[in-house]
C-alpha cells in the first residue's frame, strides 16, 4: 500500500499560502525525512528577498540539507504543491531525493512531465520517484485566485 501524501501537501498549502503576504507566487514545498517527519519547508520567496532562485523546493531543501547535515537527501521526499521548473527538478536530481510529490501540473514550464521530464531523464544518474495530482485542485485554485488579482482590469 502506497503512503498518502495529504497531509504533507497541506503542509506544503500552508507555506504556498505563507508565501502571499510577501506578493510572492503562491508555491509552498516541504521535504520529508526518511521516517516521514518534515526535515525542511519552503515557499517562494523571489519577490521577499530578491532572488531569482528563490523557489519554494530550493528553499526546502536547503533547510533539510542544513537540518540533516548532508546535501545527500537520500531516502527523503520532496513535496511541492506545483509541478517543479528544471531549476527545481534538477536540484531534486542534485539532491538524491527518493521522490517528487507535486500537486498541480505546470503546462507552461514544468520539468516533471508537463513540459520537460529531468527527473526522469535517463542520461542522469539519479531519477526519482514522481507522485502527481496529490491535492491538485487545492493547488490549482490558490494559483488561479492569486494570478486573477494580478490581472489588470
Amino acid at each position: 500500500m502506497s503512503p498518502s501524501y495529504d497531509v504533507p501537501m497541506s503542509a506544503a498549502l500552508d507555506e504556498a499560502r505563507a508565501a502571499l503576504a510577501t506578493g510572492d507566487v503562491p508555491i509552498g514545498a516541504v521535504v520529508l525525512g526518511p521516517n516521514g517527519t518534515v526535515v525542511g519547508r519552503g515557499r517562494n520567496v523571489r519577490e521577499a528577498e530578491g532572488d531569482p532562485t528563490g523557489h519554494a523546493e530550493i528553499v526546502a531543501l536547503r533547510e533539510a540539507a542544513k537540518a540533516t547535515g548532508s546535501w545527500r537527501l537520500e531516502g527523503c521526499t520532496l513535496v511541492v504543491t506545483l509541478e517543479p521548473c528544471t531549476m527545481c527538478a534538477g536540484a531534486a536530481v542534485l539532491a538524491r531525493v527518493d521522490r517528487v510529490v507535486f500537486g498541480a501540473y505546470d503546462d507552461k514550464a514544468g520539468a516533471v512531465g508537463s513540459l520537460w521530464d529531468v527527473v526522469r531523464d535517463r542520461r542522469l544518474n539519479h531519477r526519482p520517484e514522481v507522485v502527481a495530482g496529490i491535492l491538485a485542485e487545492e493547488s490549482t485554485t490558490l494559483l488561479d485566485e492569486f494570478f486573477r488579482g494580478q490581472r489588470t482590469p
